[in-house]
């Protein structure tokens, strides 16, 4: 992780006070909460997100467009890409911003100190960091992202949101959630809370019934897509359609018909936020100004450009999961139709993800495969054992020892100008952005 020596020192001490990367309960951070005053019942209201994919994409819009309406906003979301002040972002008068390596370092002793060495995961220590954050600055909305599942995420102490919404769930982390999609729904549904209207996007049916029969028991209103309401494109602009009205939107700025999805549940989310009067020209600035790094992000001038050929294009997507890749593909089957070019992936993942899976969308699309291990991730798959994996996949592919020899595999391949897309990771992508911003030396 990238941090001032400060920061990044607490930062490594944190990580040593619980053995286990991931264990999920909420009786840790209810003791270090309650240490610290209780800062998750101080909040402004809360917008809390959970779901297997889109979850990112839906918090730029939802940022976007409550911003528009001149409203101030905290954000909390996870993993970062290159630098661990961006998953605390504090409102300001441009807008929320990571929050200042100072306040952070500042804020990581008082939560270290208030935890008094008792076993407690990195996730939810930070999460407590960020809740004191956000209790001590000003804003009118907080958006919360859940880190895994939901029931027993640390974010879930948050007892009295103003709203909850669930993005498109899928399987994924099943090791932790379950391997059914009925079992990783019900975990994800975990954030709805009494009474608190849910806005959930368009869910395979095992999906929604599992969210449905946890909303039920808890009398909290569902706001489903497809039926309370609905999002397209037509005729290159985004309808939207709920039970009041059907208003007439710009596309949203981040590429991919996924994306329509996701800004639909967006849009959903603002016009059923309680208290809020967000208005149509709000939402439609928000699709506008929108951006999320590293979501089908097209590269601009940069350092990796000069390791192929002129006019080639570079993309960059942090995508995991196999629903993620479908999105992906289609995504590059899109521009394919619309302006031809070779496509090359250069792949790089955690090896608790379904690699085979993530990939097999691909065949029949990707000219070349470079597959690489990603850089200070002892627990990401060799280049070896991904490029076994994507010739299984009916893939043309190669290891390369490192991003650099990725790109030189791909031109070895390539006639002239190529499409490259990297994926497989938000860890991965953090290290391509910092390569292509500051030198392959950097990474």
């Amino acid at each position: 992780m990238v941090a001032s020596s400060e920061s990044a020192t607490i930062l490594q001490r944190l990580e040593q006070l619980h053995p286990k990367l991931i264990d999920l309960s909420l009786g840790r951070i209810e003791r270090l909460a309650a240490a610290l005053g209780s800062p998750h019942e101080q909040l402004p209201p809360v917008i809390h997100v959970a779901g297997t994919n889109g979850k990112g994409s839906v918090i730029a819009y939802l940022k976007a467009m409550l911003e528009a309406a001149g409203l101030r906003v905290h954000v909390y979301t996870s993993p970062h890409l290159r630098d661990f002040s961006e998953r605390i972002c504090l409102a300001g008068p441009e807008g929320a911003q990571p929050i200042a390596e100072d306040a952070l370092s500042e804020l990581l002793e008082r939560v270290e100190r208030a935890n008094a060495g008792e076993p407690i995961t990195f996730f939810e220590i930070t999460t407590a960091a960020a809740f004191l954050a956000f209790a001590e600055n000003p804003a009118d909305v907080v958006i919360l992202e859940t880190g895994l599942g939901g029931r027993l995420d640390a974010t879930n102490i948050v007892r009295s949101p103003a709203l909850t919404l669930i993005t498109p769930v899928s399987i994924d982390h099943a090791d932790f959630l379950g391997d059914t999609i009925p079992q990783i729904a019900a975990e994800k549904a975990g954030i709805i809370k009494p009474g608190v209207p849910c806005v959930v996007a368009r869910q395979p049916d095992e999906a929604l019934d599992a969210i449905v029969c946890n909303a039920s028991d808890l009398r909290a209103p569902i706001l489903a897509g497809g039926s309370a309401w609905d999002a397209y494109e037509q005729h290159g602009r985004l309808v939207f359609q709920d039970e009041n009205e059907l208003i007439d939107l710009p596309l949203p700025r981040l590429i991919g018909r996924h994306q329509i999805e996701n800004a639909g549940i967006a849009v959903a989310a603002v016009r059923n936020l309680p208290g809020f009067e967000i208005t149509e020209s709000d939402i439609a600035k928000g699709l506008n100004d929108v951006s999320w790094p590293a979501r089908l992000q097209r590269l601009g001038p940069g350092a990796l450009h000069a390791l192929t050929f002129p006019n080639s294009e570079l993309w960059l997507d942090g995508g995991h999961n196999p629903s993620a890749a479908q999105a992906l593909a289609g995504a590059m089957a899109e521009l394919e139709e619309r302006v031809p070019c070779p496509l090359h992936l250069i792949i790089g993942m955690m090896s608790n993800k379904n690699a085979a899976a993530f990939l097999a969308p691909f065949a029949g699309l990707t000219e070349f495969v470079a597959t690489v291990a990603i850089p200070g991730q002892p627990n990401a798959y060799t280049a070896g054992e991904l490029s076994t994996m994507a010739r299984h996949q009916g893939l043309f592919a190669e290891p390369a020892r490192d991003l650099e020899d990725a790109f030189n595999l791909s031109r070895s391949v390539a006639q002239g100008p190529v499409r490259i897309l990297m994926t497989g990771s938000l860890y991965f992508a953090g290290k391509v952005l910092e390569a292509h911003q500051h030198g392959l030396a950097r990474i």
